[in-house]
């Protein structure tokens, strides 16, 4: 396979170790040509890895609003670190009488 020439000293640094590796040669034409994608190779693993991706459904979903709240609001929930919006989120449901 053709490599691009680069006069980048670190592209010439990172080429002579890929050259070097003895366990990871570089792809031959033909196995290049006979490489399957890997949806095609693995249809079950592919599957599985589709299906666990992102977080856990919850039993209580939450839906993404666009709210406009007074900016000291914000600050005091915020300062209060991580959580913050999870703090807000009970703040409001007491409110409400939810909790």
């Amino acid at each position: 396979m053709m490599r691009k020439r680069s006069n980048n000293p670190d592209e010439a640094e990172v080429q002579r170790m890929i050259a070097s590796d003895a366990d990871a040669p570089e792809a031959t034409a033909d196995q290049l040509a006979q490489a399957k994608p890997f949806t095609e190779a693995f249809p079950a693993l592919a599957e599985a890895m589709r299906r666990n991706v992102g977080r856990p459904r919850s039993e209580n979903a939450k839906v993404a609003v666009s709210l406009r709240l007074d900016q000291d609001v914000i600050e005091k929930f915020r300062a209060t670190g991580p959580g913050w919006q999870s703090r807000m989120n009970s703040a409001l449901r007491e409110a409400a009488g939810l909790s």
